[in-house]
């Protein structure tokens, strides 16, 4: 039996001989080039938003593939990754790393309940575990116990089989170019009873957000008028 094809799903500014080169999913991609069951589409040279770069691949022409959306600043620690990815999506509908298992009224990121000030979610709440680096093998942050069922993923890396998003209609809402697209995108997909959950999957990520920048909170606006919360 054919395995189904894992690919990765990513936007990088850089053209493509420094995305591969220089950048950390580029260099990653390099490194676990020699698994056949994964192949890549970044776009690069890309001015889109990240929605608009990952809808165009929930596509008819992908439907027997999983995909992986994940951003350029991210080192693919795990040479392992497409059988991590494949044992996620045997347990929940959509993978994440990091992420918690409830939703609060106005809860404006997944690690946070309040903003001004940003108060952390509590640790019994959050699942999963991301590296932090410039390097890969980066330190690891620890939020909580991977596999656990979660209402909102970090959308440094979200992992979901094409066929489960073309029949339920969930998609990326590309009127959030980069701020608030993965809260968005797992409140579609609680909307459509998919389940989401983290896996223990190795990357270290070298950004650590803007959180609260002037683009953040106007997305932030444009969020809480599209749910009501």
């Amino acid at each position: 039996m054919l395995k189904q094809k894992l690919l990765i799903v990513a936007a990088t500014r850089a053209a493509p001989n420094p995305f591969m080169e220089a950048l950390p999913l580029g260099r990653s991609m390099r490194r676990i080039s020699f698994d056949r069951r994964i192949e890549a589409r970044p776009a690069f040279n890309n001015k889109a938003g990240l929605p608009a770069v990952y809808n165009r691949q929930i596509s008819e022409e992908n439907r027997d593939k999983m995909l992986l959306f994940v951003h350029d600043d991210v080192w693919l620690d795990d040479c392992f990754v497409y059988d991590r990815v494949e044992e996620g999506l045997k347990v929940f509908d959509i993978v994440g790393l990091a992420g918690t298992t409830r939703r609060l009224p106005r809860q404006p990121a997944w690690g946070f309940t309040t903003e001004v000030p940003f108060v952390p979610e509590e640790r019994r709440q959050l699942s999963g575990i991301v590296s932090d680096g410039e390097g890969p093998l980066g330190k690891p942050s620890r939020y909580g116990p991977p596999g656990l069922q979660c209402l909102a993923l970090d959308g440094v890396f979200l992992a979901a089989r094409c066929a489960t998003l073309l029949d339920s209609g969930v998609r990326f809402d590309e009127r959030f170019s980069f701020d608030f697209y993965d809260l968005d995108f797992c409140r579609s997909a609680e909307a459509a009873n998919l389940r989401m959950g983290t896996w223990p999957i190795a990357i270290t990520h070298t950004s650590l957000g803007k959180f609260g920048s002037p683009a953040w909170h106007e997305a932030l606006k444009a969020y809480r008028e599209k749910w009501g919360d």
